[in-house]
């Protein structure tokens, strides 16, 4: 007899979960972005050299401890 009962109130807990309604419709408001583009103009200041290249040969005319001479 307790089996039944509980096999019945199993049953009848397993209906009520089932016989609820969870699954409601939810309405999402979308929102719309805009993006504000602006340009810019910024002034910089290059600089100006007597002759071409003088920055890259500068650069590349380091030294380094192998290239320096020595003495015997």
């Amino acid at each position: 007899m307790k089996t039944i009962l509980t096999l019945i109130f199993v049953l009848f807990i397993g209906m009520a979960a089932q016989a609820q309604d969870a699954a409601k419709e939810v309405k999402v408001d979308t929102v719309e972005l805009t993006e504000k583009v602006s340009e810019v103009k910024e002034n910089s200041v290059a600089r100006l050299y007597k002759f071409k290249n003088s920055k890259i040969k500068k650069e590349l005319s380091f030294d380094t401890k192998a290239n320096k001479a020595k003495l015997a």
